[in-house]
Parts: structure tokens; C-alpha cells; sequence
């Protein structure tokens, strides 16, 4: 009988200790980004590095509502609601990008950036971007094993 309830307290603590293993490595993976402060120069910068983009698409000036930004290291991920400053609506019809024919406004989800960035040197660049996507397309697997850390959440089910 010892030697059974031995075993027995031994394998739940075993068993605790890798409970304990895998939350602690899902917590450390789930909080590996962090958002810029308000205010903050590193948020400046990451608004900056997608500023010239927003504004050849758009129109100048352009201003952003941060709906996610996160930051690990030397990458990071934004959505960005853009708009005129003071909060007026961009019109997606009378912007440069319309008249280009680079934008099919009726297939948009509106003036909304999901921006992508790696820091080079001092600068963040943004190295690819989407306005208006209607799908999570950041969920691909090459993109989520390069940037995985700020975007973990929409990588869970990616092959």
C-alpha cells in the first residue's frame, strides 16, 4: 500500500509541476508585447513609420485612433483607425488612392490600417500594411512565424 500511495502523491506532483510549466510558458508567450504609452516616443515613431503611407492613400493630414498596438523587441503590430484631425470621417471616395484606382472602396472595411513593422537602426519601418482588410490576414503562417510574439493570438490555429 506505501508503495502505491507513493507513486500516487509523486504523479500528482508530477503533474502539478507540468500544469504549473505550461501556464507559466502560455503566460510568458501571451504577455511578450507590450503598448506604448500615450504620448510616448516609441508610439510617435510607429505613427510616423506609417504616416507618409496613410497620407499618399488618403490624403494629407491624417490622424490615428490606435484600436491594438503591441510591441516585442524589434517588431510590431498595429490596427489603426484613420481620419481627418478633430475625428472627421475620411470619404474613401475622394481620397488619392480612390482616384489612382488603387482602393475598391466598396470592398473596404473602411479607413482601418493593420500595419505590420520591424525596427531597423533607430527606425520602425512599416513592412507591410493593409487598408481596410475585411480579414485577419496577418494569420498566415510565415507572417506568424516571423511575428508570432505580437500577434500570438490570431496565430493559435495557424499549421
Amino acid at each position: 500500500m506505501m508503495h502505491r500511495k507513493g507513486n500516487s502523491v509523486f504523479l500528482k506532483r508530477v503533474i502539478l509541476a507540468a500544469t504549473v510549466a505550461v501556464c507559466t510558458v502560455g503566460s510568458a508567450w501571451a504577455q511578450s508585447w507590450t503598448e506604448p504609452a500615450r504620448g510616448s516616443q516609441q508610439r510617435k515613431d510607429l505613427m510616423s513609420a506609417v504616416r507618409p503611407i496613410a497620407e499618399w492613400q488618403l490624403g494629407a493630414p491624417v490622424q490615428f485612433v490606435v484600436n491594438e498596438l503591441r510591441v516585442s523587441g524589434d517588431i510590431a503590430f498595429a490596427m489603426l483607425q484613420a481620419q481627418r484631425p478633430g475625428g472627421q470621417p475620411i470619404d474613401l471616395e475622394q481620397t488619392p488612392g480612390n482616384a489612382r484606382g488603387e482602393m475598391y472602396v466598396e470592398d473596404m472595411d473602411g479607413a482601418r490600417f493593420d500595419v505590420l513593422y520591424k525596427k531597423s537602426g533607430n527606425m520602425w519601418v512599416a513592412v507591410t500594411w493593409t487598408l481596410g482588410a475585411t480579414e485577419a490576414w496577418w494569420s498566415w503562417k510565415p507572417i506568424c512565424d516571423a511575428f508570432g510574439p505580437v500577434i500570438e493570438d490570431y496565430c493559435q490555429y495557424v499549421e
